[in-house]
């Protein structure tokens, strides 16, 4: 099993449609075209961002090759593809990818031609989430009754301004920070990758079957270890944590919308000086990947801890770090963040 990424980060210098015409076929090295396994005998996964390229190894095992088109530690959002990346995109026997994510791979994925595509969100279902980031909705807090409700208020909101929450539908993309949705995502990349090389399908089927018995392990450990929390809001600089939240009767106040890097208003930030009060928030939380600039500024004003919450759209070193051994640093963060412990 292994993951191949392409090189640094280049800039984009031909995009769409233009990019598969003036490569030509000669540039083209990653496999032949079309279903089953390659040349070498894997089957050679594009994958678009970590999550997915996750999904795809363990479940495929040493039976692929999956190629990462977003960098360790590089920001999911922004990602700009090469034209060496696009010309491999296309020729890859399978591509793993979450529409509405990244603007450039769901682009390119169009232009591919790949026969074998599994896209993450028609295997779950999608939902709105987040809080409006220039402070202009007026949230009830505190014990039960300020919470009641607290879901159907945030599926109210589109994009922020700009920053917009996956698709056309204004659904929320993090869907693998819920490991139930996970888990969904995950069968259904099996079943295509099974589709995509027949031969082997029952060593799919069984390491799919596996990934997901491990996400319902990790699904009761969140369970069993937030129950006792002394308070159910967190805040966060990245609106990524939605799903995290609703599945475990949690309350997400974030900084900013989709854009970690954004700068909140003034307005916003007086909110969630009200909100930390209200609900006895003593932590903020930042992502390892982003400046945490924005999570001192508030902790430093209302005399707060800051400490890091993954969105775990990249790990930056993959040979330590995976899924599971982030999401539980999550879990122990929100536990200690939240007095469940």
């Amino acid at each position: 099993m292994s993951v191949m990424n392409t090189g640094p980060r280049l800039p984009r210098l031909i995009r769409t449609s233009a990019a598969l015409t003036a490569l030509g076929a000669g540039a083209l090295t990653l496999a032949a075209c079309g279903s089953g396994a390659g040349d070498d005998g894997k089957v050679h996964v594009a994958a678009s961002f970590y999550p997915m390229a996750y999904l795809a190894q363990q479940i495929g095992g040493d039976r692929v090759e999956v190629e990462n088109l977003t960098q360790p530690g590089t920001e999911p959002h922004d990602l700009e593809l090469s034209p060496k990346q696009t010309g491999q995109l296309s020729e890859a026997d399978m591509i793993v990818y979450l529409k509405g994510l990244q603007p450039a791979v769901d682009e390119a994925v169009e232009q591919s031609g790949v026969e074998n595509i599994a896209e993450a969100t028609s295997f779950t279902t999608l939902e709105k989430h987040g809080t409006d980031v220039h402070g202009e909705e007026d949230h009830e807090h505190g014990g039960e009754e300020g919470h009641e409700g607290h879901d159907e208020g945030h599926e109210g909101h589109e994009g922020h301004e700009g920053h917009d929450h996956g698709d056309e539908t204004g659904g929320d993309p993090h869907v693998w920070l819920d490991p139930v949705r996970y888990a969904e995502v995950a069968e259904g990349v099996g079943k295509q990758l099974q589709k995509a090389d027949p031969d082997h399908k029952d060593e799919y089927k069984k390491n799919t079957e596996a990934l997901v018995e491990k996400l319902g392990t990790l699904d009761e450990e969140f369970k069993d270890g937030l129950k006792g929390k002394k308070t159910d809001t967190f805040i966060t600089t990245h609106a990524a944590f939605g799903y995290l939240a609703e599945r475990y009767g949690l309350h997400e106040e974030a900084v900013a919308g989709i854009d970690p890097e954004s700068e909140p208003s003034a307005a916003r930030m007086k909110e969630l000086h009200d909100v930390a009060k209200k609900d006895e928030v003593d932590t903020v939380f930042f992502e390892n990947n982003a400046s945490d600039k924005t999570a001192k500024t508030l902790a430093g004003d209302l005399n707060l801890k800051t400490a890091v919450l993954s969105p775990l759209e990249s790990v930056k070193n993959p040979k330590t770090q995976d899924y599971f051994s982030v999401m539980h640093q999550n879990l122990t963060a929100l536990k200690t963040a939240l007095g469940a412990q």
